[in-house]
């Protein structure tokens, strides 16, 4: 389902981005349908009802939406998304922010944020605590 969704509505070369990842040590960047999909795969064993139950569409919840741009090309929203951790069964509430850019119909860029900190409670068993102290360069990006 989820690997249809993507080769309808992604380009061949499409980007996804989340450059907030690298400050969990995630690579932020995917390109094509085959690393993005793998991605959204990854995305699913870390939270497996995150997009099958509670948005069994892969889509977030209209009521959960906030469309802030929206041009025929360009759209910039807000959109909330909860799901339950299977590492530690805890419910993270995130809230992304999304830019996303389409051309011929077809998704060209995604690039959202939220925020890591929500994802590393939820995921890891001591919550932030699990990651450590800091080097002498800390990324956001």
């Amino acid at each position: 389902m989820i690997r249809n969704a993507l080769r309808r509505s992604l380009r061949t070369d499409g980007v996804f981005e989340l450059p907030f990842l690298r400050s969990l040590g995630v690579e932020p960047r995917y390109k094509g349908r085959r690393e993005i999909t793998t991605l959204v795969h990854k995305l699913l064993e870390i939270y497996p009802n995150f997009l099958l139950e509670i948005y069994p569409n892969f889509a977030f919840a209209p009521d959960d939406t906030r469309i802030l741009i929206e041009t025929p090309e360009k759209t910039f929203a807000e959109y909330v998304a909860h799901g339950r951790a299977a590492a530690t069964g805890r419910t993270a509430h995130h809230l992304f922010i999304g830019y996303l850019v389409a051309e011929g119909g077809e998704i060209k860029l995604l690039r959202e944020s939220f925020n890591p900190l929500t994802m590393a409670q939820a995921q890891l068993p001591n919550g932030v605590a699990d990651i450590g102290p800091p080097g002498d360069e800390v990324h956001s990006f």
